[in-house]
């Protein structure tokens, strides 16, 4: 029978976004290294929280999470008036684009950008754009030159994943600068916490100093909550006041901004999943380079190994998961000879370098 209702023109082209895999048929102990997951999982004080507000759950959550946004607002120096929760980063990325963009507009990323930047201007009717990279790091040169009358909005992704590559503060501000004044910027820090460079800056500035420039940040990395679904943005007031009219009315959860609420408090956590990740970066990419496996100092919590080839890439993913150990192909990302690997927890890295160095015959 044919289809009578059928999606409007340019949905069906959206390639549908596919998370980290999480289990290989016939392993029982699974080492998940493709997500860029929390290595020790949230803070305790997170899941007591959380614990404690499952038994309200028949009660809609607070609509306007004012908690979570005075707990943000505290623990970075924000106006919590300007900032905007939502179930994840991601819907407010999406938000972004279906309101600032639409059929006949473009929306700007870079090369190796995240992938939900062109399913979201695919799904809101625009075009997405791609602006090349240099050394698998944003270029700034090339946004620009990449930018037309039709661009809307130019998403940058500071720290980008997959590569871990970072734009300075330099950088960013020579971007926003040279974009037109009607052409929103959206700064997608998800990985800012991890980042120690004394030349980074998640972008609290431009928004501070303009009415076009927006930053998104997430409770999923650092503070492991990724399967709550919490994020937040920080915008400019007429910004904000636009996000509120168009987000869903209870779109993060009760558990969710509890939790959220708790782990920001945790910061001693928060200081040893850093320190933990700043040491196995460096122990990883060092293992890795020894082993002649080119990586790209990122500064997430993850790491990019470049094999060079497409098939070595292939055959050390079918190694690793041989050996229970799940990373990320990122062929997607227009990297298919190069592997993503989240750092896990000590045991976990070690398993990786050793079934690394078996693989190689390092």
């Amino acid at each position: 029978m044919a289809l009578t209702v059928t999606p409007r023109p340019g949905v069906l082209d959206i390639d549908a976004y596919v998370g980290g895999e999480s289990k290989i048929q016939g392993v029982e102990r699974i080492i998940k290294l493709s997500s860029n997951e929390g290595p020790f999982g949230p803070s305790p004080k997170a899941v007591e929280a959380m614990e404690q507000a499952a038994k309200t759950m028949h009660r809609y959550p607070d609509g306007g999470a004012k908690a979570l946004r005075d707990a943000i607002a505290k623990r970075f120096g924000l106006d919590a008036e300007r900032i905007v929760c939502g179930a994840g980063s991601d819907e407010l990325i999406s938000l972004l684009t279906y309101t600032y963009a639409g059929p006949g507009d473009e929306v700007l990323y870079t090369e190796h950008g995240f992938l939900m930047y062109p399913i979201a201007a695919k799904a809101a009717g625009a075009t997405p754009v791609k602006a090349p990279e240099t050394d698998l790091k944003a270029d700034v040169s090339a946004l620009l030159d990449a930018v037309t009358d039709n661009t809307r909005i130019v998403f940058v992704a500071n720290p980008n994943n997959p590569t871990g590559t970072y734009l300075s503060h330099a950088e960013l501000t020579m971007l926003r600068a040279g974009l037109p004044e009607d052409v929103l910027l959206v700064i997608d820090a998800a990985y800012a916490e991890f980042v120690t460079k004394n030349d980074y800056s998640p972008g609290l500035e431009l928004v501070n100093a303009a009415q076009n420039t927006v930053m998104t940040r997430t409770f999923s990395k650092l503070f492991a909550l990724g399967g709550l679904r919490v994020g937040w943005g920080y915008f400019p007031s007429e910004i904000a006041d636009v996000m509120n009219r168009v987000r869903d009315p209870f779109n993060v959860s009760a558990p969710g901004q509890a939790a959220a609420v708790a782990s920001l408090k945790d910061l001693g956590f928060q200081d040893r999943v850093i320190a933990h990740n700043l040491d196995w970066v460096a122990k990883t990419e060092r293992a890795l380079n020894d082993l002649g496996i080119a990586t790209t100092a990122s500064v997430g919590n993850f790491i990019l190994a470049r094999f060079g080839a497409v098939s070595t890439a292939e055959k050390a993913d079918a190694f690793l998961r041989e050996r229970g150990i799940i990373v990320r192909r990122v062929a997607g990302y227009g990297l298919p000879d190069s592997l993503r690997i989240s750092i896990g927890a000590e045991d976990e890295m070690q398993a990786f370098i050793d079934a690394m160095a078996a693989f190689t015959g390092g």
